[in-house]
């Protein structure tokens, strides 16, 4: 399968304040992405999937990148 690239937009709660983000990932397909959120905020930032809530989703192309390292590796 070939993987796409995502830009996610969402927001989580560290302590009492909700952080807004904005990450692009390559994955397989969109459920791949939930897991890789959820997976990398987890162990970064010691929070629960309960604490994390995707707002936007969307496939981009490669021109759209802004991230230097998914834009090296695609």
């Amino acid at each position: 399968m070939r993987t796409k690239i995502y830009r996610v937009q969402g927001r989580f709660i560290m302590g009492d304040a909700s952080q807004i983000f904005t990450k692009e990932l390559k994955a397989i397909n969109e459920n791949d992405i939930y897991e890789k959120i959820y997976a990398e905020f987890g162990s970064k930032h010691r929070i629960n999937k309960n604490q994390i809530k995707l707002e936007k989703i969307d496939e981009i192309t490669i021109d759209d990148v802004t991230d230097p390292l998914i834009k090296a590796i695609s």
